[in-house]
């Protein structure tokens, strides 16, 4: 299992989308308890479901882990993940900190990877850059940035995206999806 996790605008999606075109990796497609963003398909991107379904499955333990963040719930479904990786594929679980850090709290076993932004200044044009935030939800994922920044000394590995390209080849030589030659 390859878990990828950073501050909101750190590029983490944007990695994990190049690391699915590899045919060995399976994404973990979390469920969410927020509305869908433009372009977002339900399933797909995220399993989106109302807060008393999310509740209800958590009640079942589906969830290997769920946290709120955000004012939302989030939560990483237990059955996709025990087939892929009884399949011999990579499970690859896009997540953040606070869910990383109840992963590894339950002895998950995986390639743990923290993605850092350059510095907070580019982070903070990222996010706005989006455009789908109000600036006030920027603030608050700014200040929490900075928290979750301290956590990335939990991790197996730090991967700073300044440079895109640079930073996926780094994480799939981490998870082993570089060819032999690439890893010298």
């Amino acid at each position: 299992m390859l878990v990828i996790s950073g501050p909101s605008g750190c590029g983490k999606s944007t990695i994990c989308r190049s690391l699915l075109e590899d045919e060995r990796v399976v994404f973990s497609v979390s469920a969410t308890t927020r509305a869908p963003r433009e372009g977002e398909v339900d399933g797909r991107d995220y399993l989106f479901l109302t807060p008393e379904e999310f509740r209800e499955r958590a009640e079942h333990g589906e969830f290997i882990e769920y946290a709120e963040v955000h004012g939302n719930l989030y939560g990483t479904l237990r059955g996709p993940m025990d087939d892929a990786l009884a399949a011999g594929r990579v499970y690859l679980v896009e997540i953040d900190v606070q869910g990383a850090n109840q992963l590894q709290r339950l002895g998950v076993p995986g390639i743990y990877v923290f993605i850092a932004p350059p510095d907070f200044e580019t982070l903070r044009k990222r996010l706005v850059g989006r455009g789908t935030d109000a600036p006030e939800v920027i603030e608050r994922r700014l200040l929490k940035a900075h928290d979750e920044y301290e956590e990335r000394v939990k991790y197996d590995h730090v991967v700073v995206n300044d440079v895109i390209e640079r930073a996926l080849n780094e994480v799939k030589g981490l998870a082993g999806l570089l060819p032999a030659e690439e890893t010298r």
